[in-house]
This record gives structure tokens, sequence and C-alpha cells, in this order.
């Protein structure tokens, strides 16, 4: 019994003893931790680690990579973020400030410029950027087939002549352009997304296959295209400009519908989204997440008449489709009063607009007399839309079904056609439309930008799809191109606009602000009146 007693005694010891102990212990581990410092730094670590990655939706894939061949802005909206040129625009306007060059001199005769470049820029493939890099670039876009070099041609030659008659190395970084005439929008020119400078080591080892492997100077260098679906471009860790660009990846996915896109964007899956319809305007402000985002206008989104296919090579049959088009009814239908009823070729915006035009006002009695007047007989017309949406024209298809119903009330039956973008664009060019939807989107704020490029005859077979001719424009737009005093240029302009309203070599429909949509966490992303604006500034939050 006393044996038990002691027993239960010393047990009681023991665990008296255990519990002092472990109070001491949690005694000492209820001091709380300053854990603040390392979370910061744990929390920066994982920030810095993140791959800041945009996924850009668009409308359509690009034709190419290489600039200097294409004309149309899904292609650029790409190679602007791969190559640069030696000038470029203001971030929101057609202003003219350096580039790969970062000092001019323009001679008092308008025929020598002096370009001054930057020093320790290299192109993606480690090639030196330099004056003989420039000379080379010129030369095969002047050497090369006008049908290839379509901008180049169109922008630098009139009448046959070559308007760079000559491009010289002065020294490593020193380029010299003379001119065969005087040219007013020359530096404006050659800040156009066309003429980024591409590596001479990369474009003469790839030839003709140089636009699946782009090689420029630019924030970004391409990493892959899947055709139809996506372009990835990563950033360019070598760089002249420091700090830039802030993304890691840009991928440019194509998604034809705008609906899809859009869904996209509401799903997380992109984050910024191109040709958002107008009629959508309240899904994306209506949404904490997202901004609605303005492109800066100006372009123009019209119907062309190929004036080389009848009924459309007869004068009389154009200005009758110019009456029997509700223009104002469509820009109401399907802009969501966000596009203004189109006059001339050009916007009101650019220098030189004759605004004493007043248009061919909606008439369909009117339209039938001049067809009757015309001896159209009847004959159906193919009427062609483009199968993806336009900063111009955000559905080409129900503006196509609108126009057919307008000609039909006239006496004109027409079937609705397309076929893919790239298709699209070369058959237009090659004048196999009878009456197709197109546009433009300015690519300098120039007027010879918008009347020489699209309508004088000597970019048929280039921009100007519509196969216009007519030589008291032409005249007109060359001695503008070569006049440099503005009061004087803007006249000649507004005389040609009195005899392109005349012929109607296409009907103007509308000038459009393009929409666009991003997540919230999008910042410093300003779109360009151009259509093409480079990323490198762009950050997500």
């Amino acid at each position: 019994m006393m044996k038990n007693k002691i027993s239960s005694l010393w047990l009681l010891l023991v665990l008296c003893l255990v519990f002092l102990l472990v109070a001491c212990n949690g005694s000492e581990s209820t001091e709380p931790e300053d854990t603040t410092e390392q979370t910061n730094e744990e929390t920066e670590e994982t920030n810095e680690s993140v791959p800041q990655v945009l996924v850009f939706g668009r409308g359509g894939d690009s034709v190419s990579l290489d600039p200097a061949i294409v004309t149309d802005g899904e292609s650029f909206k790409v190679t602007e973020n791969i190559f640069e040129t030696l000038l470029e625009f203001g971030e929101q306007d057609t202003t003219v400030h350096p580039g790969l060059a970062k000092e001019w001199e323009v001679s008092e005769d308008g025929l020598t410029y002096t370009f001054t470049l930057e020093e320790g820029v290299k192109f993606h493939d480690g090639t030196d950027f330099n004056a003989e890099a420039v000379v080379k670039n010129i030369e095969r876009w002047k050497g090369g087939a006008e049908e290839k070099f379509y901008y180049f041609h169109s922008m630098f030659k009139a009448n046959g002549e070559d308007i760079i008659e000559e491009v010289t190395a002065e020294d490593d970084y020193t380029v010299v352009f003379k001119l065969s005439r005087p040219q007013a929008p020359f530096l404006k020119n050659l800040a156009m997304s066309p003429f980024g400078i591409a590596s001479p080591t990369a474009f003469e080892a790839a030839g003709d296959a140089f636009g699946d492997n782009p090689v420029g100077t630019g924030p970004f260098k391409f990493v892959e295209w899947k055709r139809n679906d996506s372009i990835t471009v990563a950033k360019n860790e070598d760089y002249w400009q420091e700090g830039l660009p802030k993304l890691d990846t840009i991928i440019f996915r194509a998604i034809p519908e705008n609906s899809a896109r859009l869904n996209a964007l509401l799903a997380g899956e992109i984050d910024l989204a191109d040709g958002i319809n107008p009629s959508d305007v309240s899904v994306i402000e209506g949404d904490a997440n997202l901004q609605l985002i303005e492109r800066p206008s100006m372009n123009i989104g019209y119907l062309g008449l190929t004036n080389t296919r009848p009924p459309f090579d007869n004068v009389l049959v154009r200005q009758a489709v110019n009456h029997a088009i509700d223009k104002q009814a469509i820009v109401d239908a399907f802009y969501e009063g966000l596009a203004e009823v189109a006059v001339n070729p050009m916007p009101s915006s650019i220098s030189g607009y004759n605004d004493e035009i007043t248009g061919y006002e909606y008439n369909p009695e009117k339209a039938k007399e001049l067809l009757a007047e015309a001896g159209y007989d009847g004959t159906p017309i193919e009427l062609w839309a483009m199968p993806v949406p336009r900063p111009y024209m955000p559905d080409g298809q129900k503006i196509a079904e609108a126009i057919q119903k307008n000609l039909e009330d006239v006496g004109i039956p027409s079937s609705i056609q397309s076929v893919d973008w790239a298709t699209y664009l070369d058959r237009a060019n090659k004048g196999e439309f009878d009456a197709f939807l197109l546009g433009w989107t300015g690519d300098n704020g120039d007027a010879d930008n918008f009347l020489y490029t699209l309508l004088d005859k000597d970019n048929i077979g280039s921009n100007n799809y519509a196969y216009y001719s007519n030589d008291e424009v032409h005249d007109l737009l060359l001695s503008a191109q070569s006049e440099v005093d503005e009061e004087v240029r803007n006249e000649l302009y507004k005389q040609a606009q009195e005899i392109i309203f005349e012929e109607a070599p296409w009907v103007p429909l509308a000038h459009s602000i393009p929409l666009l949509a991003g997540k919230k966490g999008v910042t410093d992303y300003y779109p360009h009146p151009t259509g093409s604006e480079s990323l490198k500034n762009v950050s997500i939050q």
C-alpha cells in the first residue's frame, strides 16, 4: 500500500515537471515573429517571376510578316513590333519623330535628305544596324517587282520615274537620300509601317520566305506562326531603348467572329480585343473588369466598283449606285453613332479635304433614271463582302446585305460572295470583282496617302483596287506631291476631289471610330490612328 502511494507521488512529480517545461516553451513560441520583410521580398520575387504575357485578339490572320510586301492592317499590326522605321509617328498622331534615325537635314531645294543613325543597334540575328543596312533595304524595295513591293512603288514612284534617285552610305551612321523631284510627304512616308528596316543578312538568305521568319531591330522578336490561329513574339532582351519592352510575350490570336472575340475577352482568354461591334459597347461598359478603348479616326470604308468591268465601266451606272445606297441608314444600323457618312475618299480631318462637295443624296428614283440612260439591262452582278471585320467596317456581311437590298430596289440584282482574307485582297487587287467592300486606314495623315495611293492610275494593281484612271486627276496629284506650299497643295487636292466625285469610282460609305476593349489591368496602350502601333510601352497590372 505504501509502495503504491510512493509510486503515485513520484508519477505526479514527473507530470508537474513536464507541464512546467512545456509551459516555458509555449511562452517563448507565443511571441509573434516579424515576417513582414520576408513576405514582401517573397511577393516581389513572385511578381518579377510572373511573365508579362499579352494576348491580342484580332479579326484575321496576317498575310505576311514582311512589311515591305503587304498592304493589310492585320500584317502591320504584328510587323510594327518586330521592325522599326527611320522615323516614327507620335504616340497618337502623325507628327514625325526620330526613330532609327536620330537626326535629319533637308537641303533648300528639297532634293537631298541626310539622316544620322542611332549607334549600337543590332538586328535580332546579331547583324549590325548601320547605314549600309539601310541602303540594302532601299535597294531591295527599289529593285523588286512593282507587284511585290506595292507600297514602295506606289509611294516613291510616279510616271514610271523613281522619286528616290539614289541612297548612299556616307559613313557607318550617315545615310543620304537624293530625290529626282521634291516630295512634300517624304518624311511621313518613311515613317510608315511598310518601310521597317530588315536585317540584310536575313532577307538575303531567306529570299521570298523572309515573311515567314522576319528579323528586324524592334522591341519584339518573332517566335512562331500558326496559320489562321496565332502569331507569337517575345521580348528582345537586347533592345536598344533601355527599359523596354515591358511585356515578355505577345500572342496575336485570330478570332474572325466579333462575338467570339468578345466572348474570349469576357472569359479572360485574351487581354485585348480589336474590332468591337458598336452594339456591344454597353456590355463592355457594364463590366467592371474591362475598359473600352477608342482608336482615333482616320479611315474610309467604301464600296469599290471595278471601273474596267461591266456594268461599272459606265460612269452613269457608277453614279446610279451612289444614289441607290442609303449610307445614313447603314451608318445608323451598323455603327451605332460611332461613324459619320462619307462624302469624299478621305476624312475631313485630313488637310486638303473639299467640304464644298455635298455628296450623292439617297435617291432611288434618280438611280433608276441614270440606269435607264446608261442602257443597263439588269445583268446580275457579284457583290463581294469582306470575311473579316475591319476598323472602318465592323461587319462586312451585314453591310453587304443592306447594299444588296438597296441595289435590288433600283433594279440591280446581285449575289453576295466572299472568300478568305488573303485571297480576297489578291483577287480585288487583280480587278476580278464587280463590286466589293473594302476600306483604308491612313498611313501618315496626308491627303496624298488617300487620293494618290487609292485612286491614281500609278497604283492600279496595288492599292487602286477600283482600277480608276483619269489623266487630269493624275496630273493634279503629282503636282500636289511636289508642292511645298501647303495652301497650294490643298487647292490641288480639292480640285482632284471634284473630278473624283463626278466620276464616282466607288461609293464612300463611312468614316468610323474603331473600338477596342481590354482588361482593366492593361496599361499604357494607346491605339494609333494608322491602326498599327508598337506595344513596347504596354504592361499588365
